[in-house]
């Protein structure tokens, strides 16, 4: 029930339910990976069982597929689809000029791939995503398992020269054993602070041997729709540098995922 959910969870549920604005029948669209991609699947799923919506999604994680399956989603690979209508992810950082910076879930490697390979990316996101400045959320960085620590060590040798305020660099784990992508890769996250040009630390990072994919999302998102606890909803369109503003009346006894949270 919604009484039963947070104001942040509040938020994630009203930025996806705007979002599902931008999908129509015999679409087919890019699903993110996170807690509040995962409102955006819901509520996806909901209109497919109830409504009668015919979409084709194409995941960015064994996680989402899943969980688009359970809800009834068609579920098809990027190589089928070869190219999206939109794309629809979450984020955990993003700047006025809609830079990102993704993969807190450790799944920016295909985020980048399928949001790329589509009309539109929208991202959903609550108002503790925006930032002035990107740097704040660790910088994830996908490495090829060979030679990883050789690959960490260019890494930072790199930034010494960079326009970054922080330069530690962690393995990301989970427990006592490293985390593993679904493409069988490590991550290792940036703790940069602060990010200076954003553009030249993405193509500087891919240019270093071993380095997969970094997490700077740069020219790559048109919308974002921010949501808050108390139902407003604020959409902002870079490409047709529109701001707009609705509202959902966010009812005690609305059914809803409760069990999706954090």
């Amino acid at each position: 029930m919604t009484s039963e959910l947070s104001p942040i969870d509040k938020a994630k549920f009203v930025a996806a339910k705007q979002a599902t604005e931008y999908v129509k029948s015999g679409m087919k669209v890019g699903l993110g990976t996170g807690s509040t991609a995962a409102w955006l699947v819901q509520c996806l799923g909901e209109m497919v069982r109830n409504e009668g919506l015919q979409i084709k999604g194409v995941p960015t994680s064994n996680r989402t597929a899943n969980l688009a399956r359970q809800v009834g989603i068609e579920v098809i690979t990027l190589d089928e689809a070869k190219w999206l209508d939109v794309t629809i992810d979450g984020t955990d950082e993003y700047d006025d000029d809609l830079c990102l910076i993704k993969g807190g879930g450790g799944a920016h490697l295909q985020e980048k791939i399928v949001a790329t390979a589509s009309d539109q990316m929208i991202v959903i996101a609550d108002a503790s995503k925006k930032v002035d400045t990107l740097g704040a959320f660790p910088l994830p960085v996908e490495v090829i398992p060979f030679g990883m620590r050789t690959t960490q060590s260019l890494i930072a040798e790199t930034l010494i020269g960079l326009d970054v305020l922080g330069r530690d660099i962690t393995q990301r784990t989970v427990g006592d054993a490293p985390f593993v992508s679904d493409e069988g890769n490590f991550i290792l996250d940036l703790h940069l602070k602060r990010i200076g040009d954003a553009r030249q630390l993405s193509l500087i990072l891919n240019q270093i041997p071993g380095v997969v994919e970094n997490g700077l999302f740069i020219d790559i998102c048109d919308v974002v729709i921010v949501g808050h606890g108390d139902g407003k909803v604020d959409v902002r369109d870079i490409t047709k540098g529109t701001e707009d503003q609705v509202r959902f009346d966010v009812l005690d006894d609305e059914n809803l995922f409760a069990d999706l949270t954090d």
